[in-house]
């Protein structure tokens, strides 16, 4: 797809949309934003998926940095908020994920069934840091990696305003 086709869920502003004139007063001022370049771009997308390894050290600070990648990109850069939105999302999800999965391994090991789990356990933890590895990796190289089924949510969500 081209960068036309693809904007990440975001819809361009339609001219003349800004409020402002005579009538309603001084016109609002306006930030001015600086183009990011691909590399800029491809180096902040990978940074918001490496950020699961703060996880590592925190516990869970990872979707933290991601949101602030987002907060602070999001008008700079649509590719950039995609993909810090798509890591801190994931993030969020893996780490219910792997609180419930825990949990249950930890309750069935009353009646023996849970030391079973474990190993399973320990392997799906493993699974978003090696997932996210891979996904910043892509991105740093230009791919739009994405996610199955929270990108989709994503942009879903973004043509829909919400």
């Amino acid at each position: 797809m081209s960068e036309e086709q693809r904007n990440y869920g975001m819809e361009p502003e339609p001219e003349g949309s800004v409020t402002g004139g005579p009538a309603d007063g001084p016109a609002p001022r306006r930030l001015r934003v600086t183009q990011m370049s691909s590399k800029e771009e491809n180096t902040w997308s990978a940074l918001a998926h490496l950020s699961v390894f703060l996880n590592l050290v925190t516990g869970f600070l990872g979707p933290v940095a991601a949101l602030v990648i987002w907060l602070v990109y999001k008008d700079r850069s649509p590719r950039v908020s995609f993909h810090a939105l798509q890591s801190l999302w994931y993030q969020v999800a893996w780490m219910v994920i792997l609180a419930v999965g825990w949990t249950v391994t930890g309750l069935l090991t009353i009646i023996i069934v849970g030391f079973l789990l474990f190993p399973v356990m320990i392997v799906l933890t493993l699974v978003p840091f090696v997932h996210m590895g891979y996904a910043a990796y892509k991105v740093n190289q230009g791919v739009d990696y994405r996610y199955p089924l929270v990108a989709d949510l994503i942009e879903g969500n973004r043509r829909l305003g919400a």
